[in-house]
Formats: C-alpha cells, sequence, structure tokens
C-alpha cells in the first residue's frame, strides 16, 4: 500500500510540476500583455487630449505614445509566435480576438489624426482593445489548484484591472478639464470608474503580503491634488484656463499610473518567483507534500475533515473571485453587442447608443447587462429591419 501512495504522490508532483512549468513560461506572455496595456493607455489618454484641444496639446505625447504601442506590440507578436501551447482553446480566442482588435489601430489613429472621431468614440474604442487585452490574463490560470500561486494570480489580475479603470478614469477626466465642461453623462462614468477601482483594489491588497500593501498605500493612492479635481469633476464645471487644469490632472494621473505600473511589474515578478520556487522543489514527493501543505504532517492531533474544509473553503474563494471577475468581462461583452445592434439598427452613434442602455436600465431599475441580455433575446426572435 505505502508503494501504491507513493506512487500517486509522485504522480502528483508531475503534475504540479507541469502545471507550474507551463505557468512560468505563460508569465513571459502576461509581462508582454502588461506591457502593451501601459502604452495604450499612454495613448488613449494623450489622444483624448489632442482631440479635446482640436490639436493643440499633447502632439508630441501622442506621437511618442504610438511609438511605444507599435515597439510593445511587436514585442507580443514576437512572444505569441514563441509561445509553448496555450492551456485551453478559451485562451487561443481570446488572444485570436484581441488581435483582430488590434488591427483597427492604424484605422483608429487616422481617425484621431483627421479629428473625424470624437475623443468619448476614440476612448470607447481603445476600451474595446485593452478590454480583449485584458481578458486573455484570466483564462491563463485555469489549471491552477495551488492556493499560493492562485492568490497570487487573483491579486495581479485584480491589479491590471483596477489600472484600466484608473486609466479610463484619467482618459474621461481629460476630455471633461480640456473642453471645460462635464456633463452628467461623464460624472456617471467617473464615479464608476473611481468606485469600480477601489473594489478592484480591495481584492488585490486582500491577497497581497505587507510590503506589496506598503508600496501600494505609498505610492499608488490618489494625492491631495487629485482628490480636489475629482470633487470639481464630479460636482461643478471646471474654470476656463487654456487647458491648464487638464494638463495638470494628466500629469497627476500619470504619475499615479506610473506608480501602478511599476507595482504591476513587481507583482508579476513576485508570481513568477514564487512558481519558480515551487517548481525547483528538492524533488517530487517534497513538493507534493509541500505544496498540497499536508494537514497529517502540520497538525496531526487536530481532525482532518474541518482541515479539508478549510483548505477547500479557501480555494473555493479564490475561484468564485477569479469567476466575478471573468463575468465582469462577459457582461461587458453582452454590452457591447447590444450597443452594436442599435447601432446598426436604430442609426445610433456608440456614444447614444451606451447612454439609450443606461437610461432603460434606469427607468425599469435594472442592470444594464440585463437591459442589453434582453434586446439581444428580441433581436433574435423577431428579425430588426435597419432603417434605410
Amino acid at each position: 500500500m505505502t508503494r501504491i501512495a507513493d506512487d500517486w504522490l509522485l504522480r502528483a508532483g508531475v503534475l504540479r510540476r507541469e502545471q507550474l512549468s507551463r505557468l512560468a513560461q505563460l508569465g513571459v506572455l502576461v509581462s508582454g500583455i502588461s506591457r502593451l496595456v501601459h502604452m495604450l493607455q499612454c495613448e488613449r489618454g494623450a489622444s483624448n487630449v489632442w482631440l479635446c484641444s482640436q490639436g493643440k496639446l499633447y502632439a508630441l505625447e501622442c506621437k511618442a505614445s504610438r511609438a511605444l504601442v507599435d515597439e510593445n506590440l511587436a514585442a507580443l507578436y514576437a512572444i505569441l509566435n514563441t509561445q509553448v501551447p496555450m492551456p485551453g482553446s478559451i485562451v487561443c480566442e481570446r488572444i485570436a480576438s484581441a488581435l483582430l482588435c488590434l488591427e483597427t489601430l492604424a484605422v483608429l489613429r487616422d481617425g484621431v489624426n483627421a479629428q473625424s472621431v470624437t475623443a468619448p468614440q476614440a476612448m470607447e474604442h481603445y476600451c474595446r482593445m485593452l478590454r480583449h487585452l485584458l481578458g486573455i490574463v484570466p483564462q491563463l490560470n485555469d489549471s491552477i489548484d495551488d492556493p499560493h500561486i492562485a492568490g497570487r494570480f487573483v491579486a495581479l489580475y485584480s491589479l491590471m484591472q483596477g489600472k484600466e479603470l484608473a486609466g479610463q478614469e484619467r482618459a474621461l477626466g481629460a476630455i471633461g478639464f480640456t473642453q471645460e465642461f462635464f456633463n452628467d453623462e461623464t460624472r456617471q462614468r467617473l464615479v464608476d470608474r473611481i468606485d469600480g477601482q477601489q473594489a478592484c483594489f480591495e481584492i488585490f491588497l486582500s491577497h497581497s503580503d505587507a510590503e506589496i500593501q506598503n508600496a501600494f498605500y505609498l505610492n499608488c493612492q490618489p494625492d491631495r491634488d487629485t482628490e480636489r479635481l475629482r470633487r470639481v469633476a464630479c460636482t461643478r464645471q471646471p474654470a476656463a484656463d487654456n487647458g491648464d487644469t487638464a494638463l495638470n490632472w494628466f500629469a497627476l494621473q500619470t504619475a499615479r499610473l506610473e506608480h501602478l505600473r511599476t507595482l504591476e511589474e513587481n507583482v508579476i515578478a513576485d508570481l513568477m518567483l514564487e512558481v519558480d520556487k515551487r517548481l525547483h522543489c528538492d524533488d517530487g514527493r517534497t513538493a507534493a507534500a509541500e505544496m498540497v501543505d499536508d494537514p497529517l504532517a502540520h497538525f496531526p492531533d487536530k481532525p482532518l475533515l474541518p482541515l479539508v474544509r478549510q483548505q477547500a473553503r479557501e480555494i473555493d474563494q479564490l475561484s468564485r473571485q477569479l469567476a466575478s471577475l471573468r463575468d465582469t468581462l462577459e457582461e461587458r461583452k453582452i454590452i457591447d453587442k447590444a450597443k452594436s445592434v442599435l447601432m446598426t439598427h436604430q442609426n445610433m452613434s456608440e456614444e447614444q447608443a451606451w447612454t439609450a442602455l443606461r437610461k432603460m436600465a434606469m427607468d425599469k431599475n435594472q442592470r444594464m447587462v440585463d437591459i442589453a441580455r434582453a434586446l439581444l433575446t428580441v433581436k433574435r426572435l423577431w428579425q430588426i429591419t435597419p432603417k434605410e
């Protein structure tokens, strides 16, 4: 019996090393996505300032950010060309969707250069690209059953999501401060992004060690000037000052995003270090014993069942948190499809479609995603004839 148990323990060690080895290789892909996302966030913000100022501000910043996006996009292509087999078909589909969306970047840039698109339209286009890229990340850890690694992965993805919402806050504020006017819709979207950041960062901090938490509280919280400008944006109209406040807002938010980017790099490095540490344990038996955290070995006087249940609850909690983040991405995709229906069949602009969905949700006291699902259901049941 001992030999059979040893065989299964060794088999568990082999499978676990395969999982960790695959994740170690996928870490290169995560880093590449992270770098490209950051530069696209920079290009999005600079483009908003450029468009809202009618080409008077941030021309050089637009050019520089585009060059860095192109550089990091080429690096991502190189990573994908040499990447090991992916852990599942969903990952491959997410990568394909992201690459297809990125192929529209040149057309978007032409529209920005010609000022034939509005800042909200350009922002939504950039946000769509970023959603596709970020949607790849949570699919990379489907096979992880080590709670320590899973927790770090949840922390990383939550940080990346929170950083993207902070980037959207910067872009929305850039629109309002450059135009020297905030409408009710922009204000509500700002509030949504601020609230969303908080939720993501709370999950991130709950799965981070004290050193990472301290770095976040020290460098990544909005400072007093940012909070003051937030209050202006959400409660009153900014003063006319030839774009000075817009540039100040953009600089403050950019500094915060750079700190978040540094923290993100550290979290990725910490995750990969932990993977490498567990991957290079002395042997399969030792690795398996350590990673399952054998209750009988560490708590010989305690009943086994409560300990197993506790460990199962911890893993289940991590899984539910990651599933919640995935659900958020799926809901955004449903809303995008509903907007496309309104744009195609009701001759609405993207902004008008978003406003219409939001108004229907508010009028019926329902979530926007539920309204979007209902609209898509109606479209499937009845053929909607496009307007001539």
